[in-house]
């Protein structure tokens, strides 16, 4: 597997041609958040737009539409009910780059959240990115069959399940659970996806070779994280930048901006907010201070 030096993952930064435009540099569609969870929803398309998505167009549950809309005036947010699948298929000569957040916020318990799930993993013609709630969904019947079309239409699906989430995807294939760099790759073979098993270490793996993250930090350690790494990987895999690259120098953005953030502000202190405030100090102590 390729070797991810801090030069490899400098070089992997996608900094902005002089050329490029909103849509050139990567459109992220997030389909997030529910009325227990609104915040998530923020912070995950916040994540994406200092990831460096050129355009975030966020879909939430018709009540929490204003919610989302305060957060940044920089949001595009509509509501689920405008959702029509053929509206997000590209067109035949559309070159833009693109990807999909699904399930960061989502309560598992809706009725509809399957059928979200479902459609955008049969629809989403471009990389997809499945975290928080909708991972609950991936078991049920028919979703697997729907990952394995992906694979074989060469359409990606990243998973990025914490070690619970993991060990709920591992029991319908009785899959072991004790070692993590296994579980990783198991889970990207039976799913048809790359995974992203986070934990203290996070490890990445695409069924074949697995990538163990060690960066990472206890400050990472409290509710919305997850969702700032899920806008943070969605918004590379939205410049087009290689899926799995994506997945590695996503995480070490994540963990490094953690590490710095509790630098300044201690471990204790460190809040999902601050994360993604201090992504452009990750950005920059891994770019070697290049700004542009």
């Amino acid at each position: 597997m390729r070797e991810y030096t801090p030069e490899v993952l400098c070089d992997l930064l996608p900094y902005p041609t002089p050329n490029l435009y909103k849509y050139s540099r990567g459109r992220l569609i997030l389909v997030v958040g529910s009325r227990a969870y609104p915040g998530a929803a923020g912070l995950a398309a916040l994540a994406g737009q200092r990831a460096g998505a050129g355009y975030s167009e966020v879909y939430v549950e018709d009540s929490i539409v204003k919610q989302v809309q305060i957060i940044a005036p920089s949001l595009v947010v509509r509501a689920w009910s405008e959702w029509d699948g053929t509206n997000w298929m590209p067109r035949a000569d559309e070159r833009h780059p693109r990807a999909y957040v699904l399930g960061c916020g989502f309560d598992a318990t809706d009725p509809y959240i399957a059928n979200v799930t479902r459609q955008i993993l049969k629809r989403g013609k471009a990389p997809v990115l499945v975290d928080g709630g909708a991972l609950a969904m991936l078991p049920i019947r028919k979703i697997p069959s729907l990952c394995e079309q992906r694979a074989s239409d060469n359409l990606v699906t990243v998973i990025t399940p914490h070690f619970g989430e993991a060990t709920l995807l591992a029991k319908p294939f009785d899959l072991p659970v004790e070692d993590p760099n296994q579980l990783a790759c198991e889970l990207a073979r039976s799913y048809h996806a790359i995974c992203v098993l986070k934990g203290p270490n996070t490890y990445i793996s695409d069924g074949s070779d697995v990538y163990c993250m060690t960066e990472g930090t206890a400050a990472l350690s409290k509710a919305g994280t997850g969702d700032v790494l899920a806008g943070t990987v969605g918004a590379l895999l939205a410049q087009g930048i290689d899926p799995v690259d994506a997945c590695v120098l996503g995480t070490t953005l994540h963990a490094r901006a953690g590490a710095l953030a509790a630098e300044d502000l201690t471990s204790i202190a460190v809040t999902p907010e601050d994360v993604i405030a201090y992504l452009s100090r990750a950005i920059l102590s891994l770019g070697n201070g290049r700004t542009m």
